[in-house]
Protein backbone atom coordinates (compact mmCIF):
# COMPACT_ATOMS: atom_id res chain seq x y z
CA UNK A 1 0.00 0.00 0.00
CA UNK A 2 1.22 3.35 -0.99
CA UNK A 3 1.38 6.11 2.25
CA UNK A 4 -0.92 8.84 2.08
CA UNK A 5 -0.19 11.22 5.30
CA UNK A 6 3.11 10.09 7.01
CA UNK A 7 1.72 12.29 9.71
CA UNK A 8 -1.71 10.49 10.45
CA UNK A 9 0.56 7.34 10.02
CA UNK A 10 2.86 8.43 13.10
CA UNK A 11 -0.31 9.93 15.66
CA UNK A 12 -2.34 6.63 14.85
CA UNK A 13 0.76 4.80 15.86
CA UNK A 14 0.98 6.29 18.80
CA UNK A 15 -2.88 6.33 19.40
CA UNK A 16 -2.75 2.60 18.85
CA UNK A 17 0.39 2.02 21.51
CA UNK A 18 -0.53 4.57 23.98
CA UNK A 19 -4.25 2.30 24.19
CA UNK A 20 -2.20 -1.25 24.42
CA UNK A 21 0.01 0.47 27.27
CA UNK A 22 3.46 0.23 25.55
CA UNK A 23 6.02 2.37 27.11
CA UNK A 24 7.72 2.92 23.63
CA UNK A 25 6.74 3.59 19.84
CA UNK A 26 8.87 3.06 16.78
CA UNK A 27 7.70 5.69 13.96
CA UNK A 28 8.47 4.78 10.39
CA UNK A 29 9.32 6.89 8.03
CA UNK A 30 10.28 10.10 9.71
CA UNK A 31 9.92 13.70 7.90
CA UNK A 32 10.33 17.11 9.52
CA UNK A 33 6.59 18.13 9.83
CA UNK A 34 6.52 14.93 12.15
CA UNK A 35 9.50 15.85 14.30
CA UNK A 36 8.53 19.74 14.85
CA UNK A 37 4.77 17.75 15.94
CA UNK A 38 6.27 15.77 18.45
CA UNK A 39 8.15 18.68 19.77
CA UNK A 40 5.40 20.52 20.37
CA UNK A 41 3.56 17.72 22.54
CA UNK A 42 6.55 17.28 24.14
CA UNK A 43 6.72 20.72 25.10
CA UNK A 44 3.16 19.99 26.77
CA UNK A 45 4.08 16.68 28.48
CA UNK A 46 2.29 14.76 26.54
CA UNK A 47 5.43 11.76 25.06
CA UNK A 48 8.84 11.73 26.68
CA UNK A 49 11.68 11.93 24.93
CA UNK A 50 12.03 10.85 21.17
CA UNK A 51 15.31 9.90 19.52
CA UNK A 52 15.58 10.06 15.69
CA UNK A 53 17.30 7.22 14.19
CA UNK A 54 19.09 7.87 10.81
CA UNK A 55 19.32 5.15 8.91
CA UNK A 56 20.05 6.46 5.35
CA UNK A 57 16.58 6.36 4.26
CA UNK A 58 13.46 7.58 5.18
CA UNK A 59 14.64 7.41 9.02
CA UNK A 60 12.84 6.35 12.00
CA UNK A 61 11.84 7.79 15.31
CA UNK A 62 11.48 6.19 18.61
CA UNK A 63 9.02 8.10 21.27
CA UNK A 64 9.07 7.05 24.63
CA UNK A 65 5.05 7.26 25.78
CA UNK A 66 4.20 8.78 29.18
CA UNK A 67 0.64 7.78 29.16
CA UNK A 68 -1.09 10.77 28.74
CA UNK A 69 -2.25 11.06 25.04
CA UNK A 70 -6.08 10.30 25.01
CA UNK A 71 -6.74 10.98 21.26
CA UNK A 72 -3.90 12.48 18.49
CA UNK A 73 -5.27 12.64 15.03
CA UNK A 74 -5.08 14.77 11.72
CA UNK A 75 -7.15 17.19 9.85
CA UNK A 76 -7.06 16.60 6.09
CA UNK A 77 -7.33 18.07 4.31
CA UNK A 78 -5.25 21.09 6.26
CA UNK A 79 -7.69 23.42 6.11
CA UNK A 80 -6.79 27.37 6.18
CA UNK A 81 -7.48 28.93 9.93
CA UNK A 82 -7.24 32.76 9.86
CA UNK A 83 -6.85 34.35 13.81
CA UNK A 84 -10.54 34.95 13.45
CA UNK A 85 -11.66 31.40 13.15
CA UNK A 86 -9.43 29.39 15.48
CA UNK A 87 -12.07 29.66 18.46
CA UNK A 88 -14.48 27.68 16.21
CA UNK A 89 -11.79 24.97 15.30
CA UNK A 90 -11.01 24.90 18.66
CA UNK A 91 -15.05 24.25 19.87
CA UNK A 92 -15.28 21.51 17.21
CA UNK A 93 -12.22 19.45 18.06
CA UNK A 94 -11.37 19.59 21.05
CA UNK A 95 -13.68 17.92 24.63
CA UNK A 96 -13.12 21.57 26.33
CA UNK A 97 -11.61 24.75 26.10
CA UNK A 98 -8.78 24.42 28.79
CA UNK A 99 -7.79 20.66 27.51
CA UNK A 100 -5.86 19.78 24.35
CA UNK A 101 -3.82 21.57 21.37
CA UNK A 102 -4.54 22.08 18.05
CA UNK A 103 -1.40 22.32 16.26
CA UNK A 104 -1.36 24.89 12.91
CA UNK A 105 1.35 25.44 10.20
CA UNK A 106 1.49 29.05 10.66
CA UNK A 107 4.31 31.92 8.44
CA UNK A 108 6.31 31.86 12.19
CA UNK A 109 6.47 27.97 12.18
CA UNK A 110 4.63 25.36 13.59
CA UNK A 111 3.19 25.90 17.05
CA UNK A 112 0.31 25.09 19.00
CA UNK A 113 -3.57 27.11 19.11
CA UNK A 114 -2.64 29.08 21.98
CA UNK A 115 0.94 30.40 20.45
CA UNK A 116 -0.71 31.30 17.02
CA UNK A 117 -3.64 33.50 19.46
CA UNK A 118 -0.69 35.26 21.31
CA UNK A 119 1.27 35.69 17.87
CA UNK A 120 -2.26 36.94 16.32
CA UNK A 121 -1.77 34.52 13.52
CA UNK A 122 -3.52 32.47 11.58
CA UNK A 123 -2.68 28.93 9.37
CA UNK A 124 -3.42 25.79 8.30
CA UNK A 125 -4.69 23.36 10.18
CA UNK A 126 -2.31 19.62 10.50
CA UNK A 127 -3.57 17.86 13.75
CA UNK A 128 -4.83 17.67 17.56
CA UNK A 129 -3.86 16.07 20.47
CA UNK A 130 -5.29 15.72 23.96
Amino acid sequence: MVRMSVLADCLKTMTNAEKRGKRQVLIRPSSKVIVKFLQTMQQHGYIGEFEIVDDHRAGKIVVQLTGRINKCGVISPRFDCSFNDLEKWVVNLLPSRQFGHIVLSTTYGIMTHEEARRKKTGGKILGFFY
